[in-house]
């Protein structure tokens, strides 16, 4: 397992590449971002269907996944204990959490898959670090429209469910598809599933919970438009049309503002398309990066 110290805070990173190798092998570097809740994991087998054209690196980010613990002084990886006052749960705080993690690994220009809250954060990167971006891949992405009401009730929903997660439901049967059946649908292998339910009740709860409110806000509301028309890196965004986490609505009105974003909707899939319809992802992928098709890994392979 490999760790970076990324503005004082460890970093699990992971990287994939065509020979199996944990090291870059020379290739362009494709960079995942996950979304709320979750880790690097899900994207693994995105990953292994690319990693013949790119070495692809996988990173959990700050408070979720295998990150969720501030370095300790002892460690030898360890800084200053004021290094880390600065940071936030603000979507722009980890954008420069990645510019911090290229900057460790040597990483001067790459692509970049988001999805979901990361695609939020990669949106505000790709502002901030046009220079450093070749290509941008956003998975279900989208503008909000601001709902007080809805919205109130949205952080009150994501208050309970963030503070009430105990370790003992992984062991119920079943409890993996029930928790997952929102987000997709179209069902996936259990392994899959189980590791979605590991990592939402291992996220370090200031993470989980401060990332729901500026992922969903007034702010994001008023922001994220202005940020998707301002992206001058050629930007794919795609959405799946079963999506009730992230409409397909809001991903065409997202792309509708900027001309530089080409659009897509794979049908019979929900928020994980990369995952429900592993082949048509992976088409449109790999015709937006002009490096044709190729046989796909199989989910849960």
């Amino acid at each position: 397992m490999s760790y970076a110290n990324v503005r004082g805070f460890s970093h699990y990173y992971e990287w994939i590449t065509e020979s199996g190798g944990q090291a870059p092998s020379g290739k362009p570097v494709l960079v995942f971002l996950h979304g709320w809740g979750g880790s690097a994991r899900y994207w693994e087998s995105t990953a292994r269907a690319l990693c013949d054209r790119f070495d692809c690196l996988l990173y959990d980010m700050r408070g979720f996944g295998r990150s969720r613990a501030n370095i300790s002084e002892s460690s030898p990886l360890a800084t200053p204990p004021d290094t880390t006052a600065d940071l936030s749960y603000e979507l722009e705080s980890y954008a420069e959490d990645l510019a911090g993690l290229l900057d460790a690994l040597g990483l001067e220009r790459v692509y970049l898959n988001a999805h979901s809250m990361g695609a939020s954060i990669a949106v505000f990167f790709l502002n901030l670090y046009a220079d450093r971006i070749e290509r941008a891949i956003l998975t279900c992405s989208g503008i909000f429209e601001y709902d007080e009401k809805a919205f109130n009730a949205f952080y009150q929903f994501g208050g309970y469910v963030v503070k009430f997660r105990p370790r003992w439901l992984y062991g119920l049967p079943f409890v993996d598809r029930l928790f997952m059946q929102r987000f997709l649908h179209r069902p996936l292998p259990g392994a899959i599933s189980r590791d979605f339910l590991n990592d939402f009740l291992m996220a370090d709860y200031d993470a989980a919970l401060g990332t729901i409110f500026t992922s969903v806000s007034k702010k994001a509301t008023e922001v994220m438009p202005q940020e998707f028309a301002r992206i001058t890196v050629p930007t794919l965004l795609l959405s799946g049309d079963r999506d009730i986490i992230i409409p397909a609505e809001m991903g065409r009105q997202a792309a509708a503002l900027n001309a530089n974003i080409q659009y897509v909707v794979i049908p019979n899939t929900a928020h994980f398309p990369m995952l429900e319809d592993a082949p048509t992802y992976l088409n449109h992928v790999r015709s937006f990066l002009g490096i044709g098709s190729t046989q796909t890994a199989t989910i849960g392979s």
